[in-house]
């Protein structure tokens, strides 16, 4: 009986070895340098992960070619653990390249291959996107959103886009659908591919329809002939302000003064349990004569306002009710509410809403 338990254990110890193995994982298969300086040597790290049961050994490296140096973790992997492979190329010659890695280990695949790609140029192009933040077609910009937020009726401020050519092919920077109350002018009138550029727009505000919040879009041509769609529009917002400077102000008491109860509305755990939310904030004159809001807007479809009252004597107060519609949501256009009023200190007053976590 003792014998046949004996190998009974024995039998189990061989099938549980051989049912553990260590397994090799790479962070990524190829690496693309992209465009490198000629002469000048660029090294790669993979991440190897043992996602196996048993310890992983990397028992050797090898190279497509004399010039890519391998340096490797050399001590066993645990289950779990992770090391590295390390490449470095020499780039001696000029032109497009595609380098392979070869991994020997005890894994069951017991060779994997790694990859690394680029072009060897003299005078590399900048990796423009570590500047820009969006991307447009193979045209990168800085800022997808145009905002004037403080305009005085005779000014005429002005926003900068910041522009890249990634494409293969000469680019011309041009705003479509711009209306009578904006100018663009591009520097320069083309990009070569890996040039920058600016689009500087100017808004004319004489041209306004009124005061308060006007609302439009504008949209970036990728290439000669575009049309305009949600992919390459950029939203424009202005606020056009009355000018006050010039009129001689009144006794203290005498001003209006706006007094709101919250200007930052967190909607976001309403707007998880119900698509469409309402909220109430109460708005008083804590000034000493009649307070009037002359304009109420909003920034975003999404968004609906109802005011109960728009002047309000001295102690009086009134009820906003605000109402998100989450299925109107506009992403590209900030969830706030403006008001113009006549306080003197708080012509304009905005109130922002905050519908996510983000």
């Amino acid at each position: 009986m003792k014998r046949i338990l004996f190998s009974m254990f024995i039998l189990a110890t061989i099938f549980t070895n051989a049912w553990s193995q260590a397994r090799l994982t790479s962070n990524k298969e190829t690496h693309s340098f992209g465009q490198i300086e000629w002469k000048k040597p660029v090294t790669v790290e993979y991440v190897i992960t043992n996602t196996g049961d048993a310890p992983l050994v990397l028992s050797n490296i090898t190279t497509s070619c004399a010039c890519a140096v391998a340096d490797w973790t050399q001590t066993p992997i645990a289950p779990g653990g992770k090391g590295f492979v390390k490449a470095t190329f020499d780039a001696k010659a000029l032109g497009r390249f595609h380098k392979s890695i070869g991994i020997y280990s005890n894994a069951p695949t017991n060779l994997v291959y790694l990859h690394f790609t680029g072009e060897v140029v003299r005078n590399p192009v900048v990796n423009l996107s570590e500047f820009y933040s969006h991307t447009i077609g193979q045209i990168l910009i800085d800022n997808t959103e145009l905002e004037f937020p403080d305009t005085y009726l005779g000014k005429n401020p002005t926003q900068t886009i910041y522009i890249a050519n990634q494409s293969d092919r000469p680019y011309e920077p041009v705003l479509m659908h711009l209306p009578s109350y904006l100018e663009a002018k591009s520097e320069p009138n083309v990009l070569q591919k890996g040039e920058r550029g600016k689009i500087t727009v100017t808004l004319l505000t004489d041209r306004l329809p009124d005061l308060g919040l006007t609302q439009t879009s504008v949209y970036l041509a990728r290439f000669a002939g575009d049309k305009v769609g949600e992919e390459n529009e950029i939203p424009v917002s202005v606020v056009l302000l009355p000018d006050l400077t010039s009129v001689n102000p009144p006794e203290k008491a005498d001003l209006p003064v706006i007094d709101l109860s919250e200007t930052t509305v967190n909607l976001h755990q309403k707007l998880e349990k119900k698509s469409k939310v309402t909220h109430n904030i109460t708005i008083t004159n804590k000034g000493g004569t009649a307070l009037e809001i002359s304009k109420l807007q909003v920034f975003n479809p999404a968004v609906g306002v109802d005011l109960k009252k728009n002047v309000l004597q001295p102690g009086e107060k009134t009820r906003l009710r605000i109402s998100v519609d989450q299925q109107l949501l506009n992403k590209k256009r900030h969830p706030r509410i403006l008001m113009i009023t006549n306080d003197p200190k708080k012509t304009k007053v905005t109130i922002d809403l905050i519908i996510d976590n983000k």
